[in-house]
């Protein structure tokens, strides 16, 4: 399973949430499962993102998020929610390994984690199963990323 821990500003549109998932998973990949602040569950705009693309959707407290140990902490988040960090914390908390830290995009804020052994890889229309625990992701270094930012090839 794959989990997109998203953080977001009041208001956020279902285009602008799913431009940042875009940007950092690779097309095709699946099952995946977005994971907030429970009192981010009711933007519309993260309803709307899952329901488009049939994902579930799962909101933690800020008391469970803030338990998380996560590489990029935020005092201006914790400050604002409760918890030093949404989309790590988030990410963590309902899926394996962080494959990419937390990435902004506008108003949105992204982080991915793994969970599970196997994964399929897809190219040029076949299917292939490999087994990876927790190592040996191509992160796909990019000019001017933050390593572990950029999105990451199963």
């Amino acid at each position: 399973m794959i989990t997109v821990g998203v953080g977001a500003s009041s208001g956020v549109s279902a285009a602008e949430v799913l431009a940042a998932v875009d940007a950092v998973l690779p097309p095709g990949a699946a099952p995946v499962r977005l994971s907030t602040l429970d009192a981010r569950l009711r933007e519309r705009g993260l309803q709307e993102a899952a329901a488009r693309r049939g994902w579930p959707l799962v909101g933690h407290p800020a008391s469970a998020l803030a338990r998380v140990p996560v590489p990029t902490p935020s005092d201006q988040v914790a400050a604002a929610v409760g918890t030093g960090s949404v989309a790590e914390a988030a990410a963590l908390l309902d899926g394996g390994p962080l494959v990419v830290r937390k990435t902004v995009h506008g108003r949105v804020t992204v982080a991915v984690a793994v969970s599970g052994q196997v994964r399929e890889q897809r190219s040029e229309g076949t299917s292939e199963e490999r087994t990876d625990r927790g190592g040996g992701l191509d992160m796909g270094a990019r000019s001017g990323a933050h390593p572990g930012s950029e999105p990451w090839t199963p």
